[in-house]
C-alpha cells in the first residue's frame, strides 16, 4: 500500500472590507437603558456588529444574515437567517441561547410583543410562526399567505397579529384562537411595509405605488352570547321591541364574525415624493414619528400628532371657524370642523443620503433630537440628527461610516513579496490593507479596477483599468505618479516577469504589450522616480482574456476570446502551443512553479490540467456549478485554488486530480482571490461586498474523512427537505406545528430510543438477577452498567429522564413526532413515574399531552395502558394543582414585595423633596438677610 499524501487544512482567519450588509437592516439598540446607552447594529454576512467602536461582535453561523429584530429590553438580539433558523442572541454575554428551526425558507420578519416573551416570524416559505422565547420553544404555525411574508407586528391592546405579504394581502390573526379572522383587500400590488400609528389606532401600509394607505382600527367588545335563555319575553312591547333590535344586531354581527373583534375602515392615503415601491416603512419606539424610503436615495420623514395635539388643533380650528360663521351669520360649525389625515400626519422634512437606501432606524434621544441611521446600497453607513425644536427642521448628517470598505465590487486582489499587505481594488479606489491587524492604510482614487499587483520592492503598485490605463501609485505618499494609455480597451489581465524587471499587460484590443521597469528624472525633485516604458507587442486576432509567465521566462500562455490558449516563446514571441477544449472562453489560468502544468478555468465551469511540453490534457475537472473566475497555483507546490460564481472556493491537487478541500463563506459570487508567497494565506472578495481571509493550518487534511464529512452534511440537506410527518387526525389547514424536523431532531429520538432499549434490557437483566438470588438463596452481586455508572450509578428509568431532558425544548415535539408508537407504552409508564415522584412535572405534562395528542387512537385502543392513563390521570391533576399552589403563593409574595418597595421608595421620593425644598428656603433666606445687609 502507496503512501497517503498529506494536505494542510485552510481555515477562515478573518472577515474584513465590508461595513455593513444591505440584506440583515439597521437598527438601534438600548444596550444599556439606566445609562442611555444606544448602539448602531448592523449585519455583516454571518456577524453582527454594533458601532460605534465595534463595541460587540456576534459571531454567527455561515448562513447569511437575513433579518434582526432587537428584543425591548434591550438584552437580546433575535436574528434570522437564510436557510430559514433563528437564534437568539443574548447582548450581555455574546452568546446565541436559543435556537429556533421552523422555516424552510429565509427569514423575512421578525417582531417581539411588547414584553420581549413572544416573537413571531414571517417568512419566504409564506407561513409565519410564534415562538415562545421563555420556554424556548414554538407555539404554532400560521397558514395563510399566497407568496413571501414581509411584515409581521403584534398589537398590544388585544392578542392580535397583523400579517403583510407579496399576496397584495394584509391578514389580521386572532391569537386566542389561532385563527385569521379579517383580510385587507384594498392593495393592487405587494405590500412591502406596514406599521401601527396612534396608540394601535391606526395601520399605515405601503405598497409599490406612491400611496400610503391609512387604515382606522376600532375595537369592539365581545358581543352577547345568542343562545343565552331568554328570560325577558314576558315584558313589555317596547322592552321587546328593542330586544328584537339587539338580536338584528347581533345576526349582523354574526354576518361579519371579524367585525367581533374589531372594525378596520380605510381612512385614506398620504402621496410620497417618490414614485417607485416602498422599501422599508417604520416608526421610532414612540411612534410619533413615520418615515419610509423607495429604492432611490431619499428618505421621507413624518410627524404623528398625538391625541392631546390633535384635540389642541381641533379646537384651534373649531374657534376660527366659530369666528367665521359669526361674521357670516352661519349655523354652528361644530359638525363641519374635522382634521384631514395631512393634518394628523404631517410630512417633516426628507434627507437626500449619497447612496441608495437599503434601510434605516429612527430614535428620539434624551436631548430631543431625532437620530436617524442610514443603511447604503454602496456599503456606507450615514447618521443624521433632526432638531426638532426648529421652525422647519433640517437633517444634518452627523457622521459616516466608509473607510473600512469600497463602494462597488472588489475586481482584482494582491499580495505583497513579504506576506504583509494585501491590495484590493474597485471601481472607485484602491485599498492597502494589513493583513495582521486587517486595517486600511492607505485608500487612492483609481478607475474602475480589473487587474493589479505589486512593483519588486512594495513600494509602488501597479493598476490596470477597464477604460485600458495602467495607474501607478506610490505608497508612502498615497499618490498618482503616472498613468498611461496603453491599451485601446479593457485591460483584463496583468503579470509580473519573474526576473522582475518588467511585466506584461493583456487588453480587449487584441494585443499583448511588454514593459519594463525604468528610473526617470521626476521634474518636480531631484530623485528619480520608477516608470514604465512600452518595449514589445504582441498582436492577436481575439481579444485577450488573461496572461501567464513560465517560472523560467522562456514561454508566455495567452488565453483568448475564442475558447483557445495559445502559448508564445517569449524571446521571439513565436507560436509554440494552442490548447483547445473549453466550450467557453478561458477566464483565468496559472502555471505551476516548476513550469511542467498549465491550469486553465473556464465559464464552462470546468477546469482543464494540460502539461506544457507537448500541450496534452491531463484531466478535465468539472469545478464550480457556474463560471470559474479565478485560479492560481499554491507556491512551490502543484496544489492550485479556484473560485468560482457558486459563491465557493475550491483547493485541488494537479497530479492526482482529486477535489481537496472546499472554503465556503461567501454568499454570492466570488469575482477573484490572491495566494501570499509562502502560500500560508488566501484573500478573496465577492460580489457580497466582503474580503475574506483564509489561513493554513497544521492541521492535517486526510480526503477519506472530509468525503465522509461531506456525505454526511448531504444526507443532513437531505433530511430537512424530507416531507414532515404528519401528525394523526390533523389537516393542512390555518394552523400547524411550529418547529419542522431537522437533524437534530432525529438525533434526539434516536437518544430517547437507545435510553428506552437500556431501560428494557435493565429491567430484563433485574429480573433475571433476582430469579438467580432466589435459586441460589443468598445475594448476588448485580452487575452495572457502565454508561448508568458514568452518570453516577443511577437507575435506568432516572437515565432515561437524563436523556429526556437534554433534548432542547424548542426540539421536543418534532423529537416525539419521529418517535415510533411501539416506545411510547414505555415512556408513558416512566412518566407516571416521574410525576408521582414530582419531578419535572411542566416539561413532562408537555410531552404527555402531545404524545396522548398525536397517538390517540392507538393509546385509547390499547388495552393495556388503560391503568396507566388511569394513574396518570390523578397523579397529573394532583402534581400540577400543587404546582399552581406554589407559583400562586410565590406570585402573591412578589407582589407583595413590590407593594413594599413601592411605598417606600415613595416616602424615599417625598423626604428627598422636602430636603431639596428646605434647603432652597435656606438658601433664599441667606441671600435675604445678604440684600438687607447691603442695604
Amino acid at each position: 500500500m502507496g503512501l497517503t499524501r498529506q494536505y494542510l487544512r485552510y481555515e477562515p482567519a478573518a472577515l474584513f472590507g465590508l461595513v455593513a450588509s444591505a440584506r440583515a437592516g439597521a437598527a438601534f439598540v438600548a444596550y444599556c437603558q439606566r445609562a442611555g446607552v444606544v448602539l448602531l447594529l448592523f449585519s455583516c454576512c454571518e456577524s453582527h456588529l454594533f458601532y460605534p467602536d465595534l463595541v460587540l461582535i456576534l459571531k454567527g453561523l455561515k448562513q447569511e444574515v437575513s433579518c434582526l429584530c432587537p428584543s425591548p429590553d434591550g438584552l437580546h438580539l433575535a436574528v434570522g437567517y437564510e436557510d430559514g433558523s433563528i437564534r437568539v442572541f443574548n447582548l450581555l454575554s455574546g452568546e446565541a441561547t436559543i435556537t429556533f428551526n421552523g422555516h424552510r425558507a429565509a427569514v423575512t420578519a421578525l417582531q417581539y410583543d411588547h414584553l420581549g416573551g413572544r416573537l413571531v416570524s414571517g417568512s419566504k416559505d409564506t407561513e409565519v410562526i410564534v415562538w415562545d422565547v421563555i420556554n424556548e420553544s414554538g407555539l404554532y404555525r400560521l397558514r395563510g399567505h399566497k407568496d413571501a411574508v414581509t411584515q409581521v407586528l403584534f398589537l398590544k391592546e388585544k392578542n392580535l397579529l397583523v400579517t403583510s405579504g407579496k399576496d397584495t394581502l394584509v391578514k389580521w390573526w386572532d391569537l386566542d384562537t389561532q385563527h385569521c379572522f379579517k383580510t385587507l383587500v384594498g392593495h393592487r400590488t405587494e405590500v412591502w411595509g406596514m406599521a401601527l400609528l396612534s396608540k394601535e389606532k391606526r395601520l399605515i401600509t405601503g405598497s409599490a405605488d406612491s400611496e400610503l394607505r391609512v387604515w382606522d382600527i376600532t375595537y369592539i367588545e365581545e358581543v352577547k352570547d345568542p343562545d343565552e335563555p331568554e328570560s325577558k319575553k314576558s315584558k313589555e312591547s317596547s322592552v321587546r321591541a328593542e330586544e328584537n333590535t339587539e338580536e338584528d344586531e347581533t345576526l349582523e354581527l354574526d354576518e361579519h364574525p371579524e367585525e367581533r373583534i374589531i372594525k378596520c375602515s380605510k381612512a385614506g392615503s398620504i402621496v410620497r415624493e417618490g414614485r417607485d415601491r416602498v422599501v422599508t416603512l417604520a416608526t421610532d419606539r414612540t411612534g410619533k414619528f413615520l418615515a419610509c424610503h423607495g429604492t432611490d436615495t431619499v428618505l421621507e420623514v413624518f410627524s404623528v400628532l398625538s391625541e392631546e395635539e390633535v384635540q389642541k388643533k381641533l379646537e384651534k380650528k373649531m374657534k376660527k371657524a366659530k369666528k367665521k360663521a359669526k361674521q357670516n351669520s352661519e349655523e354652528d360649525p361644530e359638525k363641519s370642523v374635522e382634521l384631514s389625515l395631512q393634518e394628523e400626519i404631517q410630512r417633516l422634512t426628507n434627507v437626500k443620503a449619497s447612496s441608495k437606501i437599503k434601510s434605516f432606524d429612527l430614535i428620539v434621544s434624551p436631548k430631543g433630537e431625532l437620530k436617524i441611521v442610514l443603511l447604503l446600497q454602496n456599503n456606507i453607513i450615514e447618521s443624521y440628527n433632526l432638531d426638532l425644536s426648529a421652525q422647519v427642521p433640517q437633517a444634518v448628517r452627523a457622521s459616516r461610516i466608509t473607510i473600512g470598505g469600497h463602494r462597488s465590487d472588489v475586481r482584482t486582489l494582491a499580495f505583497s513579496s513579504d506576506n504583509i499587505a494585501i491590495l484590493s481594488a474597485a471601481a472607485e479606489s484602491v485599498k492597502i490593507w494589513n493583513r495582521s491587524t486587517l486595517q486600511c492604510i492607505r485608500t487612492m482614487d483609481c478607475e474602475y479596477a480589473l487587474c493589479s499587483l505589486f512593483v519588486p520592492g512594495d513600494r509602488q503598485v501597479i493598476v490596470g483599468t477597464k477604460t485600458g490605463k495602467l495607474q501607478l501609485y506610490d505608497l508612502a505618499s498615497g499618490s498618482l505618479i503616472e498613468t498611461l494609455n496603453a491599451h485601446d480597451g479593457a485591460v483584463w489581465s496583468i503579470a509580473l516577469s519573474p526576473d522582475q524587471r518588467g511585466f506584461v499587460t493583456g487588453g480587449a484590443d487584441k494585443c499583448v504589450k511588454f514593459w519594463e521597469f525604468e528610473l526617470v528624472k521626476d521634474e518636480s525633485s531631484v530623485q528619480k522616480r520608477l516608470s514604465m516604458k512600452h518595449v514589445r507587442i504582441l498582436q492577436l486576432d481575439e481579444d485577450v482574456l488573461c496572461v501567464r509567465y513560465s517560472p523560467n521566462q522562456k514561454l508566455l500562455a495567452v488565453s483568448l476570446l475564442d475558447c483557445t490558449v495559445k502559448i508564445f516563446y517569449v524571446d521571439t514571441l513565436k507560436f509554440f502551443l494552442s490548447l483547445y477544449g473549453h466550450k467557453l472562453p478561458v477566464l483565468c489560468m496559472d502555471i505551476c512553479y516548476d513550469g511542467t502544468l498549465i491550469a486553465t478555468g473556464s465559464a464552462d465551469r470546468n477546469v482543464k490540467i494540460w502539461g506544457l511540453d507537448f500541450g496534452d490534457c491531463h484531466r478535465s475537472l468539472f469545478a464550480h456549478d457556474d463560471s470559474v473566475m479565478y485560479l492560481q497555483f499554491v507556491p512551490k507546490s502543484h496544489l492550485f485554488f479556484t473560485a468560482g460564481k457558486d459563491g465557493k472556493i475550491k483547493q485541488w491537487d494537479a497530479d492526482k486530480f482529486e477535489h481537496i478541500q472546499t472554503l465556503e463563506g461567501h454568499h454570492q459570487e466570488v469575482w477573484c482571490l490572491a495566494l501570499s508567497p509562502n502560500g500560508d494565506y488566501v484573500v478573496s472578495a465577492s460580489h457580497d461586498k466582503s474580503l475574506r481571509l483564509w489561513e493554513r493550518t497544521r492541521e492535517p487534511l486526510i480526503l477519506e474523512e472530509e468525503r465522509e464529512m461531506q456525505r454526511e452534511a448531504e444526507y443532513e440537506e437531505s433530511v430537512a427537505k424530507e416531507e414532515q410527518p404528519v401528525v394523526p387526525g390533523e389537516t393542512q389547514g390555518e394552523t400547524g406545528l411550529a418547529g419542522k424536523k431537522t437533524i437534530e431532531t432525529v438525533k434526539a429520538a434516536e437518544r430517547i430510543m437507545e435510553a428506552i432499549e437500556l431501560y428494557r434490557e435493565e429491567m430484563a437483566k433485574l429480573k433475571e438477577h433476582n430469579a438467580i438470588c432466589k435459586a441460589a438463596g443468598k445475594e448476588v452481586p448485580f452487575p452495572v452498567n457502565p454508561i448508568l455508572r458514568a452518570y453516577g450509578n443511577i437507575t435506568p428509568s432516572a437515565y432515561v429522564l437524563e436523556v429526556f431532558k437534554k433534548v432542547k425544548s424548542s426540539e421536543l415535539e418534532e423529537s416525539l413526532l419521529v418517535l415510533p408508537f411501539s416506545y411510547v407504552p414505555d415512556l408513558l409508564k416512566l412518566f407516571n413515574e416521574y410525576i408521582h415522584l414530582g419531578s419535572d412535572v411542566e416539561l413532562l405534562c408537555r410531552a404527555l399531552l402531545f404524545l396522548l395528542k398525536i397517538h390517540f387512537g392507538q393509546i385509547t385502543g390499547n388495552h393495556m395502558l388503560v391503568t396507566v392513563i388511569e394513574d396518570l390521570k390523578k397523579t397529573t391533576i394532583s402534581r400540577v394543582s400543587e404546582a399552581r399552589d406554589v407559583l400562586g403563593f410565590n406570585m402573591a409574595g412578589l407582589q407583595f414585595l413590590k407593594r413594599e418597595i413601592e411605598a417606600k421608595d415613595e416616602v424615599t421620593f417625598f423626604a428627598d423633596a422636602t430636603e431639596r425644598f428646605e434647603e432652597k428656603k435656606r438658601k433664599r433666606k441667606k441671600k435675604e438677610k445678604m440684600v438687607l445687609a447691603v442695604l
